[in-house]
């Protein structure tokens, strides 16, 4: 960049910074930061646009065109130039307007008589907060000096933005974090609560986004640089982990930090005038913005990489740690970008709910929030940028909504919403110590899901029956090495003991798919969860099989044990896991050690393939549990992860219910018992109608059990079962409608 570009562009920021000191209104602030620019670069037009809601533009200040628009104009996202630089985050410099794609001509702005136009997004960390464009009436193509100009302004005018300068009557002018806001997601783990904004790493404030001083900025970004290259260092020096892929990521974040070609670019940006963070934050927000757009695996990798670097860069400057001294409140919902399950096993179940703004209905946080009956919502877009410490918020899981500072009214009906569920609540603790006995006096089994120690109290409260599912995986998740078997033991051990005899079904590592431990080195499998995973790594890798079935059995110290094998998919995969089990048994009696007085051992039946499997493996296992979620997608081929398509196929479809009800007649043929587990086991109407199907067993969240008893023992299942054959009769695709109106009128 030349020189004396260098210098002007300093000046017109150091005018900028002027303006900005300046004890005035937002508004006028605004009308003199475009006549600034529009001096400053030699053109008619300067306009300022600013979303008044997230999906229309507002002209907030302009010079050259007519005065009158001034909050009147607006634009839809995507709508004309301005509507697609702020969709697309990417800048618009043209030599002749009325002639690119998407222009649309503003009769009330007198814009007619401009041919070339500049559009440049205003955007902080991803998040557009409008658009900042200068156009002129000769076709004049910008240079690229100017453009870069112009992004650093923007830069400047995002940062004063978010801190609030500009503030004034109109919508577009509103102070930001104090405006109610909501939020669509993806239901992550169901229920409602109320409570109070924590942020899992809070944002970092820049207050000084123009340098006083440039050589003083350049020392502290130098500064800050390296110390940031000692620190990755250091990382890679005492990490104690032998995993190349651990090692390789912090390579990865090595060779960025010592890039030439990023410390460059913010070098350029603190000579153009910016202070040393705001030049990261703007190297940062354009990283952001490729992110965002990227297809690109890999490369989105990369640019997840700079961009936490980016995060720590701006921390050394600022001062600003993870630590910011903000007490926790008293009913806390966290909010993050995505989150480790270590990381939230580390805040322990005082959290109310948890928004994430990325993740999967299948993430390492989703498993915990379900072992925990916490209200999960995902991919809330942007709500890390929006959210304060201590803002009121309310977390619909059944909805997928998230209400950010809601108004008196929504705040009101949602705390109707919660009392309800509070006063249903009590009336489920009555029948508690009730068997799930239906009108027609069949007892249905109701068992809960677990996978941490933290679960287990939940298990006389909730009015379990037992432990059917104990997902064993949540302990290898949540280490950076592989667990001991002396520590499995001890800990499969403690949660016998707090069964207090109450069966607990142990499942055998299900890894792979979304499960990935941070020690192992993950496949890139085109579609993982029909990949290497579960019961298919175990027996390619029976040292880690052979390890876990020794600390269950050392565990059970001779009371009986219950061992499922997971995502069987056929009979041969089966007896060799059960082999394997038999060899640990004998190597523990050679050893001396006590044995199980009696072992069950079972598989989930989540492909269809094993349904119709021979009736040697029928009368081989012991008992069989229908992994529902998994059950479901290959049925229908609908990954689960995948919210076009997950939502379009219903549990309660004919064909379905008739592949459950194979499964339990082939049981019944063969003696053996069947549970359901699931999400949908946990579903009231599901429960009944797979009730009503023949299963005597069901496995579920412990909340879950006391909404699916209530409506047990006020139904009959034989009359259940009679409105869905008369619906699979009529040829319908789903009995939901069915049941539902038969449950309305009584039942």
């Amino acid at each position: 960049m030349a020189e004396r570009f260098e210098t002007d562009s300093r000046k017109m920021l150091v005018r900028l910074r002027d303006t900005m000191a300046e004890d005035s209104a937002g508004q006028t602030r605004l009308d003199k930061i475009v006549h600034l620019i529009a001096t400053s670069m030699q053109t008619e037009v300067c306009s300022i646009y600013l979303f008044r809601d997230s999906d229309t533009l507002e002209l907030c200040a302009t010079e050259g065109l007519q005065e009158e628009a001034v909050h009147n104009t607006r634009l839809r996202l995507g709508e004309g130039l301005v509507g697609r630089v702020a969709r697309s985050r990417q800048v618009i410099n043209t030599a002749d307007a009325p002639a690119e794609k998407g222009f649309r001509y503003m009769p009330e702005t007198g814009e007619e008589r401009y041919s070339s136009f500049c559009g440049v997004p205003i955007q902080r960390l991803g998040s557009v907060l409008g658009v900042l464009v200068v156009q002129s009436k000769d076709a004049r193509q910008f240079s690229s000096d100017e453009v870069y100009a112009l992004e650093v302004v923007a830069m400047v005018l995002a940062e004063m933005t978010e801190l609030g300068a500009f503030i004034g009557d109109s919508d577009a002018l509103s102070a930001r974090h104090q405006q109610p806001i909501m939020f669509r997601g993806v239901l992550g783990q169901e229920g409602a609560v109320e409570g109070n904004v924590y942020l899992h790493e809070p944002r970092v404030v820049v207050t000084n986004p123009i340098a006083e001083d440039i050589d003083r900025e350049l020392e502290r970004l130098q500064a800050g640089v390296d110390q940031l290259r000692i620190s990755v260092d250091e990382m890679l020096n005492t990490t104690t982990t032998v995993n190349a892929e651990q090692v390789q990521v912090l390579e990865a974040y090595r060779m960025f930090a010592n890039s030439k070609s990023w410390r460059r670019r913010m070098e350029e940006d603190v000579k153009s005038g910016l202070s040393a963070e705001a030049a990261v934050e703007k190297e940062q927000s354009l990283a952001r913005s490729r992110l965002n757009q990227s297809g690109d695996a890999y490369l989105r990798e990369r640019l997840h990489d700079l961009d936490d670097l980016s995060n720590r860069l701006l921390r050394i400057l600022t001062g600003q740690g993870k630590e910011t001294g903000a007490e926790m409140p008293e009913n806390p919902v966290l909010i993050a970008r995505n989150i480790g399950p270590g990381e939230l096993l580390e805040y322990g179940k005082s959290l109310k709910g948890i928004v994430l703004e990325e993740g999967s209905v299948g993430s390492h946080a989703a498993v915990v929030a379900r072992a925990w009956a916490i209200p999960l919502v995902i991919n809330a877009r942007n709500i890390t940028t929006e959210a304060l410490n201590g803002d009121v918020i309310l977390v619909d899981g059944d909805q997928g909504v998230v209400h950010l500072r809601p108004d008196e009214n929504v705040q009101k009906a949602f705390q109707d919403k919660i009392a309800m569920q509070a006063r249903a609540q009590e009336r489920y603790a009555s029948i508690r110590d009730l068997p799930a006995t239906a009108l027609c006096g069949n007892t249905i089994n109701l068992s809960m899901n677990a996978g941490l120690m933290a679960d287990l109290p939940s298990l006389p409260s909730s009015g379990a029956e037992g432990v059917g599912l104990f997902r064993t995986e949540l302990q290898f998740l949540i280490r950076n090495q592989m667990p001991k078997r002396a520590e499995l033991s001890a800990l499969y051990a403690r949660v016998m003991d707090a069964a207090q005899g109450k069966r607990v079904v142990f499942r055998t590592l299900d890894i792979g798919s979304d499960k990935v431990l941070p020690y192992m080195k993950p496949n890139d499998e085109p579609n993982p969860a029909m990949g290497w995973r579960a019961i298919r790594v175990g027996l390619d890798k029976p040292g880690v099989l052979q390890m876990q079935l020794q600390a269950l059995l050392r565990a059970s110290n001779g009371r009986p044990l219950s061992v499922m094998f997971p995502f069987v998919a056929q009979m041969t995969e089966f007896q060799e896991a059960r082999a394997e089990l038999d060899k640990m048994v004998e190597r523990e009696i050679i050893l001396g050690h006590p044995v199980p007085e009696k072992i069950e051992v079972g598989a989930m039946l989540e492909t269809p393939s094993l349904a119709f499997a021979p009736d040697a493996f029928f009368e081989q296992v012991d008992f069989l549990s229908i992994g529902g979620n998994d059950l479901k997608q290959f049925f229908f081929a609908a990954d689960r992860e995948n919210e076009r398509v997950r939502r379009r196929y219903d549990t309660l479809n004919c064909s379905f219910l008739s592949l459950i009800e194979m499964i339990v007649q082939r049981c019944e043929k063969a003696g053996k018992p069947v549970s359901f587990c699931g999400e949908d086991a946990g579903r009231p109407i599901e429960a009944i109608c797979l009730a009503a199907i023949g299963l005597r067993s069901l496995s579920m969240r412990p909340a879950s059990i006391g909404p699916v008893k209530h409506l047990l023992r006020r139904v009959n299942l034989n009359d259940a079962k009679d409105v869905i054959y008369e619906s699979r009769e009529r040829g319908d695709q789903s009995v939901r409608e069915s049941i539902t109106n038969w449950l309305a009128y009584g039942g």
